[in-house]
């Protein structure tokens, strides 16, 4: 594969085995729905497919507009919020396999990250084995502020950075700045500048990743992803389900219908104070 024109993502392919997946929803901040997610599983499966090194060295995931990517689609997060436990879990199967398909990818991913990367967009960063930072950033797992969890995305985050890292900000949904993402090991650099500036520094971080032999870079890819195991399918499953369950829950279906009418859930002592 290289190219790809969809509605939600483009492939382009750039010379010396670079590809290049861009996120095009910009007047949405790149939230993803469904048909972002299987638009974005049709090419990495494809991808994966591509056995010849020098053919695909690496893959480079980018936000178009002010943003990486913010997470769901406010009209998806309705549909999920009406769907039945069953439904809801069929869902999250699917965003799951998106992102064991970025984690998994057999050479080296790098996310180049601007603006907000918040929710699966974390999760997005999280399943990257590079992430460089342009300008400003934010970055969150909002969940619990929802009265659900960030399950999916939840054995990645804690395989990139820790559970002591983690814990605070899945445990309050509190957002984080690039440099406490530099802190964590979730960021490797940011850079500062103008477009043509920061763009100049890129390119040079990119022909940093052209030196290395393109078969010794497949083969350590996969000597990460064995000594640092990704989540078995049972744990898949079983986050899958979990976030099912908290989406149809008293409190799940409080706490997303306060977000979608601008409310405070009734556990928000903060906004009752």
């Amino acid at each position: 594969m290289k190219e790809f024109q969809g509605k939600n993502i483009r492939l382009v392919s750039l010379d010396r085995g670079v590809k290049k997946i861009i996120f095009s929803r910009p007047e949405i901040k790149n939230a993803f729905h469904e048909e972002m997610i299987d638009e974005i599983i049709f090419v990495l499966e494809n991808l994966h497919k591509i056995e010849n090194a020098l053919e695909l060295r690496l893959l480079i995931l980018e936000g178009e507009g002010s943003a990486f990517c913010a997470g769901a689609d406010l009209n998806y997060m309705k549909k999920q919020s009406h769907n039945n436990e069953t439904e809801n879990k069929k869902d999250a199967m699917r965003l799951a396999h998106m992102f064991y398909l970025m984690a998994s990818f057999p050479t080296t991913v790098l996310s180049l990250v601007q603006g907000a990367a918040i929710g699966g967009g974390l999760g997005i960063v999280c399943c990257s084995d590079i992430v460089y930072v342009k300008n400003k950033s934010v970055f969150a797992t909002t969940e619990v502020l929802l009265g659900i969890i960030p399950a999916v995305i939840s054995p990645y985050i804690l395989r990139k950075i820790n559970v002591s890292n983690a814990s605070e900000f899945m445990l309050t949904g509190k957002k984080f700045d690039e440099e406490t993402a530099i802190k964590y090991g979730l960021v490797q650099q940011i850079f500062i500048g103008d477009d043509f500036v920061v763009q100049q520094q890129i390119e040079k971080e990119i022909e940093n990743h052209l030196k290395a032999g393109p078969e010794a870079v497949r083969a350590t890819k996969n000597l990460i992803l064995k000594s640092s195991p990704l989540p078995s399918l049972n744990i898949i499953q079983w986050t899958s389900e979990q976030i099912a369950k908290t989406r149809v829950n008293a409190e799940g279906q409080e706490g997303l219908q306060c977000y979608f009418t601008k409310q405070n859930p009734s556990w928000d002592v903060s906004a009752n104070s």
